[in-house]
């Protein structure tokens, strides 16, 4: 089952890159291209990431980790798809996102946990009757080195997750910003020797991209929140729209966001990526939207469905950003509505700083 989940490990290059997210679509094409090849990476300096896939479905009580059986990009080498684990080499902090199918009269529980069982967030659906869906869930975590994250899958055999050569189950990873206050330096990993890169793959420089030395002053912003408690729509009719606010802070760099008004604040020109899950509380309806300054609606999601169900929604962009800028969440506040979370933290938010740019005295560009 595990044979050829290291055919598709990525190629890493000699210089450390500017581009974070470039740099994952350097390797998605890389390997594409390598096919069988059995080459492991090259990896110098912070850099770290995965994207894993499986194929088949696997039922509540087999197993407690989900596993995989296809790796596309394993740069450092710090997942396992045999475990389903990743180990941190380089303490920082990470973005997870996962997505899971839903197995036809199957409840849907997978958690992402740290360490032991340290929940992070979870995705839920307990729709039982026939049909396939996903759901799809995203958090930022700043790891340690040795720290561990993996999925991990309900024992019960009511619970199970389906998915075939589509396929429905994807899990990635990849550090965002490492620590540079940490003198804990990397932790072997049991790295293999560099190697010279796939054939037909293009060099760094075919991309337009540029080196450059490490600096502390970069510009860095992220945060990553959770609500543990639902919040309901109410009759009465509100003036002002309310922001969602949270209570768990994962990751807060620089402080920009104010989980007490759930409002983001730029601090730092430039493009920016967000993402949120809602949770959908039975007998209610989900609308959430991502609004920018005093109201302007960036993206939303929805779900017009009544029903006692607890199921998920998720979205994510990316925003251009002046300095002052204000990002939040907006629930719906009639009493149609409202969002649902526990203490598996349904609910969760999340953004960071892609490309800083410098200041400029023009507006946004209008298409």
């Amino acid at each position: 089952m595990h044979q050829q989940h290291h055919t598709r490990a990525a190629q890493g290059t000699s210089t450390f890159l500017t581009r974070p997210l470039t740099f994952l679509l350097y390797l998605l094409t890389c390997s594409g291209l390598a096919g069988s090849f059995h080459v492991p990476p090259l990896v110098t300096g912070q850099r770290s990431a995965f994207s894993a896939t499986r194929s088949s479905s696997v039922t509540g009580g087999s197993q407690r980790a989900v596993t995989f059986d296809r790796l596309l990009v394993n740069v450092g080498h710090d997942f396992n798809p045999d475990t389903g684990r990743f180990r941190c080499r380089i303490p920082g902090v990470y973005y997870f996102t996962f997505t899971v199918g839903k197995f036809p009269k199957k409840l849907l529980s997978v958690m992402l946990v740290k360490n032991g069982q340290e929940v992070q967030a979870i995705a839920y659906d307990d729709y039982r009757k026939e049909g396939r869906k996903v759901q799809s869930q995203s958090v930022m975590v700043s790891l340690r080195a040795m720290d561990t994250v993996w999925l991990l899958l309900q024992e019960n055999p009511q619970y199970a997750l389906y998915s075939n050569a589509g396929p429905y189950i994807t899990f990635s990873g990849y550090l965002v910003y490492p620590d540079v206050s940490s003198n804990t330096g990397y932790v072997n990993n049991h790295l293999p020797p560099p190697a010279l890169p796939f054939p037909g793959c293009p060099s760094p420089g075919d991309y337009g991209w540029t080196r450059r030395e490490e600096s502390a002053e970069e510009p860095r912003s992220a945060f990553s929140v959770a609500r543990t408690s639902p919040i309901l729509g109410e009759r009465v009719f509100q003036q002002s729209k309310q922001a969602l606010t949270f209570d768990v802070e994962y990751v807060n760099i620089g402080g920009h966001f104010n989980k007490t008004s759930g409002h983001f604040t730029c601090r730092y020109p430039g493009a920016y990526f967000f993402a949120f899950t809602v949770g959908k509380h039975p007998r209610r309806a989900v609308s959430v939207k991502l609004m920018l300054g005093k109201g302007e609606v960036q993206a939303m999601v929805f779900d017009e469905d009544m029903s006692r169900r607890r199921e998920m929604q998720s979205q994510s962009l990316l925003l251009l950003l002046q300095r002052g800028d204000s990002v939040w969440l907006y629930s719906q506040q009639d009493d149609r509505y409202g969002i649902y979370s526990n203490q598996g933290r349904y609910t969760t938010f999340s953004g960071f700083l892609v490309y800083a740019v410098a200041p400029v005295g023009q507006g946004r560009t209008q298409n």
